[in-house]
């Protein structure tokens, strides 16, 4: 069995699991709650625990997307390696954006025509798969770049299949004090339910490793993947 890297999936969540305040793509926890008080206050603690995760950092291009990765001016570099997974969200620009700030900038797509083809940069690295095979994407991580340690911070869809494929080692969740609500709202893990007793084998069993009670009523809770 090929070696991956080990992972832990690192989000913020709502105490009902949400990790959008809605179901609109033009609503974000990251632009929506420093405006929300109650949440603003303890909001930073977040961001001080994510400068602590892991040098290589898996997301999105849809989530970067929405955060104006296609427009924002672009950054200085960070230690941090990316890996985008990402079929059209990203412009050029986009990619521009995220050499700029990567140590090394490895975009996982199945378009062979993505806007990423046309940008030729040194860190720039495109993973091209013709359908999408996360466990392959995380040994070549780890075989061809070196990626020991990766931390996720996807989408409840994509989230789903890394639990469905056992590809978690670890759980890390910031619990923000809100309810959010709704039916069509992302949570921590959407995508397709099981539907049957033989398919319990894919749930994700939790062994606690530790609870943390921040400031203004957030909570720290870290988790290792047992099965």
């Amino acid at each position: 069995m090929k070696e991956r890297p080990i992972t832990t999936l690192f989000m913020l969540m709502s105490v009902d699991g949400k990790i959008s305040p809605g179901a609109s793509d033009s609503l974000d926890v990251d632009k929506d709650f420093p405006n929300i008080a109650g949440l603003k206050e303890g909001l930073p603690q977040y961001y001080e625990i994510e400068q602590t995760t892991d040098l290589w950092s898996f997301n999105t291009g849809r989530v970067q997307e929405k955060m104006g990765a296609n427009e924002k001016p672009f950054p200085e570099k960070t230690p941090v390696s990316f890996v985008l997974l990402d079929n059209s969200h990203l412009t050029e620009h986009g990619v521009r954006y995220f050499c700029a700030r990567s140590k090394e900038f490895v975009l996982i797509t199945t378009n062979k025509n993505h806007p990423a083809y046309t940008v030729n940069e040194n860190n720039l690295h495109i993973m091209y798969q013709d359908s999408l095979s996360l466990e392959d994407a995380l040994v070549e991580l780890k075989e061809k770049y070196g990626c020991e340690r990766i931390t996720i911070q996807s989408g409840g869809t994509l989230n789903e299949m890394f639990l469905r494929e056992k590809l978690f080692d670890y759980v890390d969740i910031v619990i923000a004090p809100v309810l959010i609500g709704g039916k069509d709202t992302s949570t921590l893990i959407d995508g397709t339910s099981i539907v049957s007793e033989k398919e319990l084998n894919k749930l994700g069993v939790l062994r606690l490793i530790s609870c943390d009670l921040l400031e203004n009523s957030y909570i720290r809770i870290k988790y290792k993947v047992v099965s």
